[in-house]
């Protein structure tokens, strides 16, 4: 039986005791106590004091540090210390050390300087975890496994000979003979025909553009390699502490790796999160980011496992985090679905890269601001344990494929500035603004649960993923489609009859050319947007109108079948289709044929209003203001410098304890988490 996981909401941050004199630890538990935190994770990077050399090990410091913190009642998240080789391995054997596609091996003395293909790397690395897992995997402190730390956030891939063969081993076995291979490739182009699996590189510095299935194979070889090595840590965890759920910090939505594939084999999700505090807009990503993680595992709560309390270290410029911004952006996360709020670091680092990076103990001490934060917040969350656990219920669904993505971003298309996160963004702020919240699906997940589901791109897309997509709009589901979608199959190669390939019928429309536009332009996007007949009173509802400029995309589109809901109105497709919208069986399907920016949230508001996919509190929200509902408790946040009031549900406000009636005013940069008195309807999204 699975050890039960620490109730309540996780408090607490990366602990670097080895970086401190033995005699600093007994102030820091007694300073963890005082802040009221729960958790901390220990040993993220130790390798090198945890066995200094080959047959030496040095376990003893760290069994005094886990007694001392389990007396005290503090949980450890305990690292398997693999994310940094010591240099005694790479010395032992330099090809550890990673290769660029020009051929340079990239030297020790930062992290995660080594080859993911490496064999001498990969038998250290789990010897070290045998070895933890021996010592430790019954420890009364230990409550999770931390395995690794943020796989490819310097390496996700290695250019060498044994990365090389690893490659040509992982393509024989997904395509069996050469001749799968060679088709799929499309190798017949340029000459490209390969007549042996040794004959195959990785895709290195060329002297013009390589294959681009090529380079997509090569994507997914990535991230299954460093899966591997995560899933080899993972087994021998398994076996030797059974009990204790596992983890690793993902990074938000991180293009190197395919997240879901990934999921699978986390035991808990867990986030590091770094929102820019000078931009006005990064609590919108970061809501992105954190509905992402909770979606991982079908809604499952997560945890933020690392986050600035105020200032990060890497930036050009470091802005802190003014008072009480750490405090709201915490709650954002808890919102979204976290059962855990930790941070980098506990105490602030005197040497090393990271030196400048805040920590929830700063230089200065007890007598900071970043310390009084610290102890504040660690109270107030003390408040809202039963918060956690609870659920969160989502009506719109948006479609994340990483292998799109990887594609989508391939060279030599018809505009190279068609990029995932750029045509994402506009989509997800116009649902944040209106208080939507959504899921992220991958394409093949059942789409029942959703009245509306959004895809703001689909450039490579499996006829078998069409299809449910196209079932999922015929059996009554309301779907929008962005551009540049159904182009390519999972070869990369184009689909028969154009544009959107096999999205075509349930679209209603076919491309006949992609007009991308060029840098500094725009085309003119107007007309009323009519939604169709309303799903309750049979009327055709008129929702407002698409009145926008087009930048970086457009498509001549030629309709069959789907009336026009926006026209271009300038340029050489003046007159031409721009928005359409397709009835098909019981749905209704809409086809984006441009990047319309923020002018997209006309076209979703049509498609959320026939779905009757309802803000969590009923109509708009003021700007800067985030409402999220997660089981009953509503959460309410202002992200701007202003007092703001707003309609709320009745309830009571955890944070003060207080009555809320119907409705609530909000200090600049305010929160409050109102328990309500009942649930919401089943027509309102959550």
């Amino acid at each position: 039986m699975t050890r039960p996981f620490p109730e309540g909401i996780q408090y607490g941050g990366d602990y670097h005791p080895e970086q401190w004199p033995e005699e600093t630890w007994a102030e820091d538990v007694k300073l963890m106590r005082e802040a009221g935190v729960t958790m901390v994770t220990v040993g993220v990077f130790s390798w090198a004091k945890l066995q200094p050399g080959l047959e030496r090990w040095e376990f003893e410091w760290l069994d005094r540090l886990l007694d001392l913190l389990a007396s005290q009642g503090i949980a450890v998240d305990l690292a398997t210390a693999t994310a940094s080789p010591p240099a005694w391995l790479v010395r032992a054997d330099p090809e550890v050390l990673p290769v660029t596609a020009d051929g340079v091996r990239l030297e020790f003395g930062s992290r995660q300087h080594y080859c993911p293909s490496s064999p001498t790397y990969r038998t250290a690395a789990l010897r070290l975890v045998r070895k933890l897992a021996e010592r430790y995997g019954d420890h009364r402190a230990l409550a999770l496994w931390h395995i690794h730390n943020e796989y490819g956030d310097h390496i996700t891939e290695c250019f060498c000979p044994r990365s090389a063969a690893h490659f040509r081993q992982w393509l024989r076995d997904r395509y069996t003979t050469l001749e799968g291979l060679n088709h799929a490739w499309g190798t017949a182009f340029w000459s490209q025909h390969y007549t042996s699996f040794a004959e195959i590189e990785p895709p290195r510095t060329a002297p013009g553009p390589v294959n681009p299935t090529q380079v997509l194979d090569w994507r997914r070889f990535c991230s299954y390699a460093l899966l591997k090595l995560h899933r080899s840590e993972r087994s021998i965890l398994r076996e030797l502490s059974p009990d204790v759920p596992a983890t690793t910090n993902f990074m938000s939505m991180m293009e190197s790796l395919d997240y879901w594939e990934w999921a699978q084999h986390e035991d808990i999700v867990s986030d590091d999160a770094y929102p820019d505090p000078a931009d006005p807009l990064s609590h919108v990503t970061a809501a992105m980011n954190y509905d992402l993680m909770r979606s991982l595992k079908g809604g499952r709560p997560w945890l933020l496992l690392e986050q600035a309390p105020s200032a990060v270290s890497w930036r050009p410029v470091n802005v802190p985090k003014p008072p009480g911004l750490q405090r709201l952006w915490s709650f954002q996360a808890l919102a979204r679905g976290a059962d855990g709020v930790m941070y980098f670091q506990w105490r602030q680092s005197r040497a090393g890269a990271e030196k400048f990076h805040s920590a929830m103990l700063p230089h200065r001490g007890t007598a900071s601001r970043g310390w009084q934060e610290t102890v504040r917040f660690g109270a107030e969350l003390g408040r809202l344990a039963e918060v956690a656990g609870a659920r969160i219920t989502a009506r719109t669904g948006i479609v994340l494929d990483w292998e799109s993505w990887w594609a989508l971003e391939g060279t030599d298309h018809p505009s190279e500035r068609m990029r995932w996160p750029d045509l994402l963004r506009p989509w997800y702020a116009a649902l944040h603004a209106r208080g939507v919240t959504v899921d992220f699906v991958p394409p093949h997940a059942d789409l029942s649960p959703y009245r509306v589901v959004l895809a703001p791109n689909l450039y490579l897309l499996r006829t078998a993923h069409a299809e449910r997509i196209a079932a999922y709009v015929h059996a009554g589901g309301h779907l929008v489609c962005g551009p540049f979608s159904g182009i390519v199959d999972e070869h990369d190669q184009l689909h028969d009859g154009g544009a959107p390939g096999p999205l075509r019928q349930a679209l209603g429309v076919v491309v006949d050319e992609f007009w991308p536009v060029p840098d500094g332009e725009s085309v003119r996007v107007e007309e009323p947007v009519r939604v169709g007949e309303s799903v309750r009173v049979g009327e055709s509802v008129q929702v407002g109108a698409v009145a926008a400029e087009a930048t970086l995309w457009s498509e001549w589109v030629v309709p069959e079948g789907a009336d026009t809901l926006a026209s271009y109105t300038s340029g050489v497709l003046a007159g031409r289709p721009a928005v359409t919208r397709h009835r098909y069986g019981r749905g209704s399907a809409r086809y984006v044929s441009c990047h319309l920016g923020a002018g997209i949230a006309t076209v979703l508001d049509g498609a959320l209003t026939e779905a009757e996919v309802l803000p969590v509190l009923g109509g708009p929200m003021p700007d800067g203001v985030e409402a999220v509902q997660r089981g009953p408790y509503l959460f309410v946040l202002n992200h701007t410098q202003q007092e703001t009031e707003l309609s709320a549900l009745p309830g009571t406000d955890l944070l003060t304890g207080e009555r809320v009636r119907d409705r609530i005013r909000l200090g600049p940069l305010g929160a409050a988490v109102v328990r309500t008195d009942s649930a919401l309807s089943d027509a309102t999204e959550r």
